[in-house]
């Protein structure tokens, strides 16, 4: 019984070493963290609208009233593209849930309901299979699509208009981003009042 009872001990010394380190290294480490969160931010708002010279944070009303639909349950910030101190279109982001978790997605759509680019970020999808969503030959086929339909996903055929191509093995990835990215386009086409 002691024997327990000193293994305990020292178990519990150890568990305590070890939570106070992660605590110091976590409080280190929290201003970069957030600083590198911050400029990744940035560099993918500019990918998906790099004619945007600014961007503002929604009004806050105007965002709450946006996230308080149910339509809209993935849009997680909006922000307004500006040039030469006119609006030129939006920069939404998105998480809908994927395979393995939320994905983050920012998706640039001007004025008149273009998609200039997608941003796919952080997310927990499989190595080698949903993580493919996150290079240029997936986001690249948004580009050009309209919030006139919605986007729809295909699997074994050649996409046209409003359709993009799904990852091979990783059909619940590409429809979770195309749902973020039809969320995204509905926002930003009640956000300009068309």
């Amino acid at each position: 019984m002691r024997d327990y009872i000193r293994l305990a001990g020292i178990l519990f010394f150890v568990c305590a070493i070890a939570a106070a380190a992660l605590g110091f290294t976590n409080s280190a480490t929290y201003d970069r963290i957030q600083e590198q969160q911050v400029i990744a931010s940035a560099e993918a708002k500019k990918a998906v609208l790099p004619d945007a010279e600014e961007f503002e944070n929604l009004d806050e009303a105007a965002l709450t009233e946006i996230k308080s639909n149910t339509k809209y349950n993935y849009i997680t910030e909006i922000y307004v593209a500006k040039a030469a101190g006119n609006v030129i279109g939006y920069a939404i982001q998105v998480a809908p849930k994927g395979y393995g978790g939320e994905v983050e997605v920012v998706v640039g759509i001007t004025n008149d309901g273009n998609i200039q680019g997608i941003k796919v970020g952080n997310n927990s999808e499989t190595p080698g299979l949903g993580k493919k969503a996150a290079t240029a030959d997936f986001q690249d086929q948004y580009v050009g699509a309209t919030w006139e339909s919605p986007i729809d996903v295909i699997k074994n055929a050649t996409p046209k208009g409003n359709e993009i191509a799904a990852i091979s093995g990783a059909t619940i990835t590409s429809r979770a981003v195309t749902d973020g990215v039809n969320q995204a386009l509905e926002a930003a086409r009640e956000l300009s009042g068309k």
